[in-house]
C-alpha cells in the first residue's frame, strides 16, 4: 500500500494490543493512526484468542494472533511493536529480532541492565532498526530546548535541577497497574518516571559522568483502589540523586512517589547568560505536556517560550503526542537509515544510569559513569 507521498506504508503488528485498556490502545495504535502516510497496522497479538478476536474487531485489524511467534513471522508486518509488560519484553523483543523484523519496545527495554545489553547486542547483530520508547525527548517542548541549548540561549550550562513526582508509586493503585509497585517486575518509579525524565534532561544536555544517589520506601504498604486491600510495596517511592554531567554542569534529581499537591514537575536550566524552566502538571515528562520559559541578557524575569510549529511532526493527541511524535522519527529512520530515535543502545545507556543509581543508594559509593 502507497501513501500519498508514493513511499511505501511502514506494515507494523503489535503485541499486547489488549482491547480493555493498556498503553497500545491509549497511545500507539491513535500514534498511527495519526500517522497514515506512514504506517498501516496490519497485526495485532494478544494472549488469548478471545481479547485477539475482541481487539480485532474494536481496532478494525482483521489479521489477530493468540500468540506472538505467529505475528512475528507474519510476511506483512515490517516492524514488531512490544507494548506488553516489562518482565516479557526480553522473550518479545527477542522474538522479533531473531525473525528479522525492526521492533519498537516499549521503555523499559529490560528488567535490569543485563536484559537490555542481551537485547542490544542481538539487534546489532541481525542489523535491524531497534527503538526504544524513551519518547520524552520526542516531545515538541524537549527538541525546542534541545535546539534552544545547542544554539547557545543560556550559554554554558552551569547547573540543572529536575524536581517530579511519580505519579504512581502513591497511596492507592489501580488493580491492573499494582504490578509498578513490586521492584522485581523492573517497572518502578525509578525505571519508569526517573528513566523516562532523565533521558530527555540527558538528551538536551548530555551524559551523566558521575552520581551519589539516595534511595527510600517511606509508604510501606498501598492500597488497591477498587477493593481497598491493602499490600506491601517494595519499590522505593523516593529517589534523590546528584552529581555532575559530562560537560561538568552539575545535576540533581529528586523524586517523590504520588502526587504533590505543589510541584508535579520542574525542570531549571541555570547557564552563564541565561535560563530555562519546563514545568507540567504531571510527572511523568514522556506523558504530560511541557511549558517552556526563558530567560536571558537583561531579562530579570522568565517569559514563556511558545514552542515553534516545527517541532510538531504529528497530530497532537493527548497522553499519546510524544509516542505519535516518536513514530513520526521512526519512519524516518526506517527510510533513511537516519538515527532521531533512541535505539536499544541509548537505552542501555539509560539502563546503565539508573543501574549506578541503585548502585550508589545500596553502597554510599559515588559512581562515574563513561
Amino acid at each position: 500500500m502507497l501513501s500519498k507521498g508514493g513511499a511505501k506504508r511502514i506494515r507494523v503488528g503489535i503485541i499486547g494490543a489488549n482491547p480493555e485498556r493498556g498503553w497500545a490502545a491509549q497511545a500507539h495504535i491513535p500514534a498511527l493512526r495519526s500517522l497514515a502516510n506512514d504506517f498501516e497496522i496490519t497485526a495485532l497479538s494478544t494472549s488469548r484468542r478471545e481479547s485477539a478476536d475482541a481487539a480485532s474487531k474494536l481496532f478494525g485489524v482483521p489479521t489477530a494472533f493468540d500468540n506472538h511467534q505467529d505475528l512475528v513471522s507474519n510476511p506483512a508486518v515490517d516492524v514488531v511493536a512490544v507494548t506488553v509488560k516489562v518482565p516479557y519484553h526480553l522473550e518479545l523483543a527477542t522474538a522479533a529480532l531473531e525473525a528479522g523484523k525492526a521492533v519498537y519496545c516499549e521503555w523499559p527495554l529490560g528488567n535490569g541492565l543485563n536484559e537490555a545489553e542481551t537485547l542490544a547486542a542481538l539487534a546489532q547483530n541481525q542489523s535491524v532498526l531497534a527503538v526504544a520508547g524513551l519518547q520524552a525527548r520526542s516531545a515538541p517542548s524537549v527538541a525546542y530546548v534541545h535546539d534552544l541549548i545547542e544554539q547557545g540561549y543560556v550559554g554554558e550550562v552551569l547547573s540543572t535541577t529536575l524536581i517530579g513526582s511519580g505519579m504512581g508509586w502513591g497511596p492507592t493503585v489501580e488493580p491492573f497497574n499494582a504490578y509498578l509497585n513490586a521492584r522485581k517486575n523492573g517497572a518502578t518509579m525509578l525505571s519508569i518516571a526517573v528513566g523516562h525524565t532523565a533521558d530527555a534532561l540527558c538528551h538536551c544536555l548530555g551524559e551523566v559522568r558521575e552520581l551519589s544517589a539516595t534511595m527510600a520506601m517511606r509508604r510501606q504498604t498501598f492500597t488497591i483502589a477498587e477493593t481497598g486491600e491493602s499490600k506491601p510495596m517494595t519499590a522505593d517511592d523516593q529517589v534523590a540523586v546528584s552529581g555532575l554531567l559530562e560537560g561538568g554542569a552539575a545535576f540533581s534529581i529528586h523524586y517523590r512517589g504520588g502526587v504533590s499537591r505543589g510541584t508535579n514537575l520542574l525542570w531549571e536550566i541555570n547557564g552563564s547568560e541565561g535560563d530555562l524552566q519546563l514545568t507540567a502538571t504531571g510527572g511523568q515528562a514522556q506523558i504530560w505536556e511541557l511549558d517552556v520559559r526563558g530567560g536571558r541578557g537583561a531579562q530579570s524575569s522568565l517569559e514563556i517560550l511558545p514552542v515553534p510549529e516545527q517541532y510538531w511532526w504529528a497530530p497532537p493527541q493527548g497522553p499519546g503526542t510524544n509516542v505519535a511524535q516518536a513514530y513520526a522519527r521512526f519512519a524516518r529512520d526506517y527510510r533513511e537509515g537516519t538515527h532521531f530515535c533512541p535505539t536499544f543502545e541509548d537505552a542501555v545507556r539509560r539502563h546503565r544510569m539508573l543501574d549506578a543509581i541503585e548502585t550508589a543508594a545500596a553502597t554510599g559509593q559515588r559512581q562515574t559513569l563513561g
